[in-house]
């Protein structure tokens, strides 16, 4: 048996080829402040497209710089309640199993949340604050909600355990993870779905994430493992959710639409059903596929990868369909 296959990058899990798969092209791009050369996010795709579908997983990312963490005041704690631990190896298998594209961050949701806007940030932890000439955000605007919970561009603080940082950050380096990490990324995410939607006619961005554990609601009989979003029906065609709901429902996965997840910047930004790129957010309950501490892959990962990987080829057979009929010519070889 041949030895898995290693990366010398921080923050990519080292992950095995399928016997007689076909080789994925690869391209990284952005950069992590504070790690040389080491690339922000990495996309993969197949030789051809089994889907038009493109996973992106933006949470898991572990490439920490030394410096981020010195600051960090509980760096081990901090991680592991601010990554969706391991949601890459998730990523990974389900592409290569459906053929699907696969958009993987490295740069860690630590030093920057790539599902926020750039506006939105906490000044109070930047050092000078909010600079001069810098237009506030409107009344009613959703920019800066988040930041103001502790949970805006950078987090500030985690609920029910405090602050996360000693000190505050300087404005230079903000501007740097802002370049080098959110714009690349999402240039790079937006020029995939174009280039899929010009070729099927329509194209699906599944965001995966995942979440802590949930309480089953009054009148469930069990709490939702898999979370849907599509920010109240803006983001996709309403096809793709109702064939996703029933595919899991069909199959006894207790699933939940929009609530309490729905959703954020992402869907808000490459969500443009009109324009035929529909965007979807998974989110996955860790207990199921990591160990009892939330922290490793736990016995149920290869599980919760295969129960994904249909869920997507339901998803991308209708893309593929709402692409028109070249777009199900290609779903269906």
């Amino acid at each position: 048996m041949s030895p898995p296959a290693r990366s010398s990058r921080p923050g990519r899990p080292a992950v095995r080829r399928p016997s007689g798969a076909p080789e994925r092209a690869s391209e990284s791009g952005g950069r992590v402040p504070g790690l040389g050369d080491a690339p922000a996010f990495t996309l993969t795709r197949p030789p051809h497209l089994r889907l038009p579908v493109l996973i992106a997983v933006p949470h898991a990312g572990r490439a920490y710089p030394e410096g981020v963490t010195a600051r960090m005041r509980e760096p081990a704690h901090a991680q592991l309640r601010l990554e969706d631990r391991h949601a890459d190896r998730l990523g990974i298998a389900v592409a290569r199993e459906t053929g699907a594209g696969l958009l993987i961050a490295h740069a860690p949701r630590a030093l920057l949340d790539l599902n926020r806007a750039e506006d939105d940030v906490d000044w109070d932890m930047i050092d000078g604050g909010r600079p001069e000439g810098l237009a506030a955000a409107e009344p009613g605007q959703r920019g800066n909600a988040r930041a103001r919970s502790g949970l805006g561009l950078v987090p500030r603080r985690l609920p029910g355990s405090g602050e996360i940082w000693r000190g505050r950050l300087v404005q230079a380096e903000l501007d740097a993870r802002i370049e080098h990490i959110h714009r690349a990324y999402h240039a790079m995410l937006a020029a995939e779905l174009a280039r899929i939607r010009d070729e099927w006619g329509a194209a699906l961005l599944v965001d995966l994430h995942s979440m802590p554990p949930l309480r089953a609601a009054e009148g469930q009989a069990r709490a939702p493992v898999v979370v849907l979003g599509d920010r109240f029906g803006a983001s996709c065609h309403n096809a793709l959710m109702g064939r996703a709901l029933a595919h899991l429902e069909a199959r006894g996965v207790p699933a939940a639409q929009n609530r309490p997840y729905s959703g954020g910047y992402v869907l808000d930004r490459h969500g443009a059903p009109q324009s035929g790129v529909h965007a979807v957010q998974i989110e996955v309950c860790r207990a199921t596929y990591l160990d009892r501490q939330l922290a490793e892959p736990g016995a149920g990962l290869p599980a919760v990868a295969a129960m994904l990987a249909g869920l997507v080829r339901e998803l991308g057979a209708e893309a593929a369909m709402l692409g028109g009929q070249h777009g199900l010519r290609q779903a269906a070889e």
